[in-house]
């Protein structure tokens, strides 16, 4: 029987032979994979790059840039960091960031939670309504005179409040809460545990995975959100730091057509200052991301397979 045994298990062992359209097949992926690394890469490459290249090596440059052009130089972000406006604006958006993002992941569980209770009848029609948002929405204009019509025009928490609570989000988390065993729950309340215990005590520390990725979602949405405050914010103070950014692209513009070559130091300085300020802008909320990583794909593949 052991003699058996042996002499089968190099037979065991041997692996099945793959055909060629498979190895082609891979080969596909693998290609097709890389491409879209290095279009997702490069753009990010190319902006660190100039930012620190020589300004005026970098607006003569035409072409790829695959290393800083001309002497390595902090002169960029010296300038970037001794700006008031970007300093008061990253200021502004962590703030945002913060607020917005615990304000969010409060009102979606506490939605999520809601939705999954049995015993609270009118669910099905709630949650209907709550998808109908998804496709359908209010509109700029009457959303404007809602934010005034509060109080809200003008002020922090007109870029907070409005998108406090995202359907995408609140459907991950509604999911995630349905796939907890009732047994959990049952015996928590057969132990006096009350609504809000099941939720902070049983729930929450079960839903790490789904919380972590919609913290995420909440606070690269804040994050890179400028539009409210160009609705809603009228004091410069106020602006988050993607505001002053989309300001200095469109000054910069404006500074190369109507300067020529009278002002032409200027737009060396602004060119590079742009760039800086765009790595600025973005390094911040990628370096949430290997901290969130082990959660991000089991939260999102729970969200995507049931239903």
């Amino acid at each position: 029987m052991n003699i058996g045994l042996v002499k089968s298990a190099p037979t065991l062992r041997k692996r099945k032979k793959r055909t060629a359209g498979e190895r082609l097949f891979d080969g596909f992926n693998i290609t097709f994979i890389l491409f879209l690394v290095a279009v997702t890469i490069y753009p990010l490459l190319y902006t660190v790059f100039a930012s620190f290249s020589d300004a005026r090596a970098l607006l003569t440059h035409e072409g790829a840039l695959l290393y800083p052009l001309g002497p390595v130089t902090l002169q960029g972000y010296f300038m970037t960091f001794t700006n008031p406006n970007i300093l008061q604006g990253f200021v502004n958006t962590v703030g945002i960031v913060v607020s917005g993002t615990a304000l969010g992941i409060l009102m979606t569980m506490l939605g999520a939670y809601v939705l999954t209770r049995k015993k609270f009848k009118p669910r099905g029609i709630l949650m209907k309504a709550i998808l109908l948002t998804m496709f359908f929405s209010g509109g700029i204009i009457p959303t404007f005179f809602v934010v005034r019509g509060v109080g809200l025009y003008n002020s922090y928490w007109s870029m907070v409040i409005p998108s406090a609570l995202n359907t995408y989000n609140l459907i991950i988390l509604r999911t995630f809460f349905m796939s907890i065993p009732d047994s959990l729950e049952e015996s928590a309340v057969l132990d006096g545990a009350n609504d809000i215990q099941v939720l902070f005590k049983i729930f929450l520390p079960l839903s790490l995975p789904a919380l972590a990725v919609i913290t995420l979602y909440y606070a690269v949405d804040y994050w890179n959100s400028w539009y409210p405050a160009l609705l809603y914010i009228r004091e410069r103070k106020l602006y988050p730091l993607q505001m002053f950014l989309r300001e200095l692209l469109i000054l910069n513009e404006n500074v190369e057509s109507a300067s020529g070559k009278q002002m032409v130091s200027e737009v060396y300085t602004r060119e590079l200052v742009k760039y800086c300020t765009v790595v600025v802008s973005t390094v911040p909320i990628l370096i949430v991301y290997p901290f969130l990583q082990k959660y991000f794909v089991k939260g999102v593949m729970i969200g995507a397979i049931k239903g």
